[in-house]
């Protein structure tokens, strides 16, 4: 379905209109809703199971994305979305980006939300630029971080719409490298999706920076990787919270985007010799830094998954709709 809100046109994937408590599963980046399909036909009543395509991505309003608000601009269509139809408190599931949206919707509205559900999240302190489980700033400025790092081959293919393998920067081989750890059932259908991507400064990938400093790239102030950066967007404070609703966390093992040692991020490139002239600075220890802040929030459960990459829900589809299915039960 589509809905208007004062902000822009969103399209809802959904499959039926009963169900008391609504469950509202968030994507990633470069993907949509339909990476949910199968786990909304899946999920039983008394659940009504929702899935938005983020603006700039599926058949939602290619609206622009202002980096420097961090995820606010696509959390803030998501509270409008719950307004606009009058849902009661939501059960939010986040896979990938969409887990640092949902987490920024609980900081700035946890009067909405029921439960929190991540899956293979983004770090509470974004992507690349930061060190330790603090998620120190290696440069005050970001740099190291946003638009400037992406393959500029995987974003001419992304536009191109080229479904074809025949360059590992191809978007079916980085889904198959990347998104899972094994082949899946209709790979097909997801590249697809990938390519509903909308490309250009104010979506994906965004606003590109030069830097002075290794590796020479720095957050711009527009786009979605700009809008990750660790000096747009950074949750330190969640433990503040006065009324802490549950998370499950689940994650891969296999998970090659987001992880200790990632090779999406250009620190851990250099570490390693691929991206010449590092000063040595160490990789983003991406996992290590959201155990760090769920550990101050006190209420949650990791679940770890062997044999899985950054897809659960795709990968392993039966026990992670019943390890989602057990935490909304006791939430």
């Amino acid at each position: 379905m589509k809905v208007t809100t004062p902000r822009l046109t969103q399209h809802v994937l959904k499959f039926r209109d009963n169900g008391a408590e609504p469950v509202l599963f968030v994507h990633g980046n470069i993907s949509s809703s339909a990476f949910w399909r199968d786990t909304l036909k899946a999920l039983p009543e008394p659940y009504l199971p929702l899935a938005p395509d983020l603006r700039g991505f599926g058949e939602t309003d290619p609206a622009p994305v202002d980096a420097t608000r961090g995820l606010r601009d696509f959390s803030d269509d998501l509270t409008e979305l719950i307004a606009t139809l009058a849902l009661p408190k939501v059960h939010l599931v986040g896979w990938s980006m969409g887990g640092g949206i949902v987490l920024q919707l609980l900081r700035d509205h946890p009067d909405l939300v029921r439960s929190i559900t991540l899956v293979n999240p983004v770090s509470p302190y974004g992507y690349s630029g930061t060190e330790g489980p603090e998620g120190r700033l290696t440069h005050e400025d970001g740099t190291g971080s946003g638009a400037g790092a992406v393959n500029p081959d995987f974003v001419a293919r992304l536009r191109a719409g080229d479904t074809s393998e025949e360059s590992p920067a191809s978007p079916r081989s980085v889904f198959r490298g990347s998104y899972v750890a094994a082949p899946v059932p209709d790979e097909d259908f997801y590249v697809t999706a990938m390519l509903t991507t909308r490309i250009g400064e104010h979506n994906y990938p965004g606003e590109a920076v030069t830097s002075d400093r290794w590796p020479g790239v720095a957050p711009g102030k527009s786009g979605v990787l700009n809008a990750l950066a660790p000096t747009h967007f950074r949750l330190d404070d969640l433990h503040e919270l006065p009324d802490k609703p549950p998370i499950l966390w689940i994650r891969g093992t296999d998970d090659v985007i987001v992880a200790d040692a990632s090779p999406f991020d250009l620190a851990h490139l250099g570490a390693i010799g691929v991206v010449p002239g590092s000063p040595g600075t160490p990789a983003q220890p991406m996992i290590a830094q959201t155990r760090a802040v769920l550990e101050r929030y006190g209420r949650y459960h990791e679940a770890v998954l062997p044999d899985c990459g950054h897809s659960p829900h795709l990968e392993h589809p039966e026990e992670f709709r019943r390890l989602l299915l057990d935490h909304l039960g006791r939430a």
